[in-house]
């Protein structure tokens, strides 16, 4: 039973260069000058050093939009911002302080979020009693605590614009509950709950919130929270896959989007018929 490591605190260096776009997020904040102003749209994406947020970097690339990358791991980074004009900034967003420094660099780097992907996360497997209480916290610091503070660094600036978008990554774990991954799951209803709550919050504003649930994904994330995927591995989601899904919600302004779209069935169950609905998932869950 083990986490999917949250790494440590970056180490900025003692003299960054201006031009250097992997520089730590802390020698970025209120230096060079005033904020730039892009005219490109910007996306900022969490969890863009592997997996689901890489591959959504990749796509909005492919469209020509600004990047601004982060995540734990440097090199990883600068591998999916190659061939890229790509900003990255590595930083542990469950680090105190982490998502406002972030949020401060990245729009004193571009002067402007567009979008915001929040697809940082990790996991852990086991019962939970058997759960030490600091994996606790840091599944919950980072899966919710971190991303809502996130959202409410980036926020201010999309209102003043009157334009901008938040894009939550939840999981099927969220909808139903998983055994063995009870604090996981509850940190992606949480995040749930938070997207539609803060949905209402924003009518009007010009902002939107996009809540995307994708079912188990072919990534290393099952490796890192310390048990392997157990079914076969040709029901398992392409990174690509949801990335796709996720343009494609940012692109057409949606609320919701379920990778693969059956997956809206199980919360129709349970509203419908919730006896039927505990019945499969203690066959199923």
């Amino acid at each position: 039973m083990t986490l999917t490591g949250s790494g440590s605190a970056y180490d900025p260096p003692a003299e960054p260069a201006p031009r250097r776009s992997t520089t730590p997020v802390t020698a970025r904040v209120n230096q060079y000058g005033p904020p730039r102003r892009l005219d490109r749209r910007v996306a900022l994406v969490t969890g863009a050093s592997s997996g689901i947020g890489a591959a959504t970097a990749r796509r909005f690339a492919m469209d020509g939009w600004q990047l601004i990358l982060n995540g734990r791991d440097r090199r990883r980074l600068e591998q999916t911002a190659s061939g890229t004009s790509a900003v990255v900034l590595p930083a542990d967003l469950a680090s105190p302080g982490g998502p406002r420094l972030l949020a401060q660099s990245a729009l004193h780097t571009t002067g402007r979020i567009d979008v915001l992907v929040a697809g940082a996360g990790l996991g852990w497997t086991g019962p939970f009693t058997a759960m030490p209480h600091t994996d606790i916290d840091r599944v919950l610091t980072l899966d919710l605590n971190a991303t809502l503070h996130l959202v409410r660094e980036v926020l201010p600036s999309m209102i003043a614009a009157g334009r901008g978008r938040v894009v939550l990554l939840g999981s099927v774990a969220g909808c139903v509950g998983l055994r063995e991954e009870a604090v996981y799951s509850a940190a992606k209803a949480g995040l749930a709950a938070f997207a539609e709550a803060l949905r209402q919050e924003l009518r009007g504003t010009g902002v939107g919130v996009t809540f995307v649930v994708p079912g188990t994904v072919d990534t290393a994330f099952h490796l890192r929270r310390g048990r392997p995927y157990d079914g076969t591995r040709t029901g398992l989601l392409s990174p690509g896959c949801v990335a796709g899904a996720i343009w494609e919600a940012v692109r057409q302004n949606r609320d919701e989007a379920y990778v693969p779209t059956w997956l809206t069935l199980p919360g129709r169950v349970r509203g419908l018929a919730p006896g039927l609905y505990r019945r499969l998932l203690n066959r199923f869950g």
